[in-house]
């Protein structure tokens, strides 16, 4: 356990590092950075085992790992993170991002509330999840570095990767005869 913790703290601060360089380099603000590609990679392992619990059908295990980690986040990371520097946020998050995470957060109690999520209201889930990548990429398909087309990066590659990983699901759902 301890050596896991060691290395999940090594990956993460090489995850944040590489991706403020990154970001720099190509003129992305660490804001973005932060709601998109630190976010993709560090809740890769909330994806994994998401994926595993709702396979061998432990949809609680499923639900409350994302709900308890964005609990824990919001309060506990959020919380140490000011204790040690104040932070100062953008007017755009407040405007835009909290109420989305609200919004989203009470989306999904709704669409909890009757004990289960079904493959629409996951497929809706997703369809969102890609809509908000691509809109905060920009309006015209850029990325947030200014780029267009199958070479892009930022927050439309992030919505990219996103669709490819519902379609690996899909698939291993079907290939394990779970469709």
């Amino acid at each position: 356990f301890v050596v896991g913790l060691g290395l999940l703290i090594v990956g993460a601060e090489a995850l944040v590092r590489g991706a403020s360089k990154l970001a720099a380099l190509f003129g992305i603000s660490p804001l973005v950075v932060g709601l998109t590609v630190v976010a993709f990679g560090t809740s890769s392992p909330e994806l994994a085992v998401s994926i595993n619990a709702a396979l061998n059908d432990q949809a609680s295990i499923a639900l409350g790992n994302v709900v308890g980690s964005n609990i824990f986040n919001v309060l506990f990371i959020l919380g140490a993170a000011a204790l040690i520097v104040p932070l100062v946020v953008t007017h755009a998050l407040i405007r835009r991002d909290v109420p989305l995470m609200i919004g989203v957060s009470v989306l999904v109690w709704l669409f909890a509330f009757n004990g289960s999520l079904s493959r629409v209201e996951g497929l809706v889930l997703c369809g969102l999840g890609r809509i908000g990548c691509r809109a905060r990429a920009g309006d015209n398909g850029e990325d947030l570095a200014g780029q267009s087309g199958p070479g892009r990066g930022g927050a439309a590659a992030a919505g990219d990767r996103l669709e490819v990983a519902g379609r690996g699901c899909r698939h291993l759902r079907a290939s394990l005869g779970r469709e």
